[in-house]
């Protein structure tokens, strides 16, 4: 080859090539986080907020709501089943008492009765649930046996029997922890559930392997992962126990005395359905609007942490 041949170069390219690069979204995560995107976007979630947040605020403060008084020498025999004037919206009961006050002032029992008995519930639920779910073996036989137990029994007739015989200690705990005391089952058997799943987890088995107690573990790390279905069934217990409140109510074996409820005011108004509809009509309704409120909040928490529910829709 001659010497003055010449050589070819190839060009330098100083322009950078995009190569292909695996795009991680920079947005956060997790259960919650993406249960709360899925959730601002249902209307029902909102509706059902605001009526839920009229509901407590019925019950926590019902002088911003009415300034009648429900019961006493406010409720006069003149009004006795008296079409709605101005501050009396609703009418009134054959006791002359006012409709709206007394449906206001009876959310607050309903709550109260609610609130605790759900507590007691998911307390004892939690606790059953997790140490038979966690530690297994011969623990979690008979845990479950007894879960079983409580499980056939009516928590209904159960709270009769309980209220029938305190009979003399009536009052929101008595009656809470009647209603409260027969209806964790079901809590102790979605958490049991839930422990399972996530106890085999490797955070968990890490945590056992450098030393901390099988306790420690349980409380620390499988709990707080396993809360989120037993979230969503407290949700939807509280309608159910605001039920059942009512139910004992009407049924003559709740509070009874001078106390407001829904359902002693339903129990009233009964026999007298043709002559005065509406003093049974509207202590229905707001019963009813509250169930609904609560059992529909609870059903989209459970669609929304569901990742499975969120996908086929």
């Amino acid at each position: 080859m001659s010497s003055n041949s010449a050589h070819y170069v190839a060009p330098t390219n100083t322009e950078s090539v995009p190569v292909d690069q695996l795009r991680l979204s920079e947005k956060k995560s997790n259960l919650w986080i993406d249960a709360w995107r899925d959730l601002r976007r249902r209307p029902t979630f909102w509706i059902s907020v605001v009526l839920c947040a009229i509901i407590v605020a019925m019950a926590v403060a019902p002088t911003l709501f009415t300034s009648v008084a429900p019961s006493g020498g406010v409720c006069t025999l003149d009004n006795s089943n008296g079409d709605p004037t101005a501050g009396h919206p609703l009418g009134f009961d054959r006791q002359g008492c006012d409709i709206w006050s007394r449906v206001v002032h009876g959310t607050r029992t309903s709550m109260i009765v609610g609130v605790m008995a759900t507590l007691i519930s998911t307390v004892i639920g939690v606790i059953m649930g997790a140490l038979a779910g966690f530690y297994g073996g011969f623990l979690d036989t008979v845990l479950s046996r007894v879960g079983d137990v409580f499980f056939t029994i009516p928590y209904i007739i159960a709270a009769v029997v309980v209220m029938s015989v305190l009979a003399d200690y009536r009052n929101e705990f008595v009656l809470a922890l009647a209603i409260g005391g027969f209806s964790w089952a079901s809590t102790a058997r979605i958490a049991r559930a839930e422990v399972l799943r996530v106890k085999q987890s490797d955070y968990v088995t890490a945590s056992i392997s450098i030393g901390l107690s099988r306790f420690r573990t349980m409380v620390t790390h499988v709990l707080p992962n396993a809360m989120a279905p037993v979230i969503v069934v407290t949700t939807l217990s509280l309608g159910t126990a605001i039920v059942a409140e009512s139910t004992l109510s009407f049924l003559g074996v709740g509070l009874g005395g001078s106390t407001v409820s829904w359902g002693l005011d339903i129990s009233q108004a009964q026999n007298q359905i043709r002559s005065a509809p509406m003093a049974l009509f509207w202590p229905s309704l707001a019963l009813t609007i509250s169930v609904l409120a609560f059992i529909t909040l609870g059903e989209l928490l459970r669609d929304a942490v569901d990742p499975k529910s969120r996908a086929q829709r």
